[in-house]
């Protein structure tokens, strides 16, 4: 179905609902079976087109018209899954490359990067995915779209945007043969400026060699 047919009013909504569910709940499930770690050297380029699909999920909804809810108060889904353990075996898996630097705004003038977490951005994305597919699963639709819709334009996309970012140079990065640059002690918790020789001066070199194999970029 082209998004170009989205706005026509003999089109059954629900096929869009449909579609962007099947394509939450598949993201879902996936990254799901990866955090298991039963494939370890699959990891990173499995996330990557995951990640790529499911944005293109989420570049649907952006384009589309503001969804409006049946409901002027969001109904109550019950209480959030837990998803820690899931950032945990995330947060063992992408080790040593799981923390990188972004830009929170592109538009912000003289934005300095700050430091993320593949493994936090990922427990992030699907808790506001399942947030959605709670609503969706009883029957709100109207309310599944609108949550995914304004969560995409909120929180999900940039984030989902970041670590795919992030994932796209570690696999240039390899392929390319370059080192990688891993910042020594830098946690989320600290802060990271534009100083680019003050990062080099923390910085260690982390060789391709050492990572590709382990992360599944070796020979793909």
């Amino acid at each position: 179905m082209s998004d170009a047919t989205l706005h026509n009013a003999t089109q059954d909504p629900d096929d869009f609902a449909v579609s962007i569910s099947d394509s939450v709940e598949s993201f879902i499930v996936a990254v799901t079976e990866v955090a298991k770690g039963d494939e370890p050297d699959s990891a990173v380029p499995f996330l990557l087109l995951e990640i790529s699909q499911l944005l293109l999920t989420g570049g649907r909804l952006g384009a589309h018209e503001d969804f409006v809810p049946d409901e002027r108060y969001e109904p109550d889904t019950g209480p959030e899954p837990d998803v820690d353990e899931l950032r945990e075996r995330f947060a063992a898996l992408l080790d040593p490359v799981d923390v990188y630097s972004e830009v929170f705004d592109p538009y912000v003038p003289r934005s300095e990067p700050v430091a993320s977490r593949i493994s936090d951005d990922l427990a992030d994305i699907i808790t506001d995915l399942r947030h959605g597919l709670a609503h969706y699963r009883a029957g709100r639709v109207s309310e599944a779209l609108w949550w995914w819709q304004f969560s995409y334009l909120s929180n999900w996309g940039p984030t989902a945007s970041a670590a795919l970012r992030a994932l796209q140079s570690l696999v240039a990065h390899v392929r390319l043969d370059q080192p990688l640059v891993e910042l020594d002690g830098l946690d989320t918790d600290s802060g990271v400026t534009g100083d680019e020789e003050r990062l080099a001066e923390e910085a260690g070199k982390v060789m391709v060699a050492e990572i590709a194999g382990p992360l599944g970029l070796r020979g793909m």
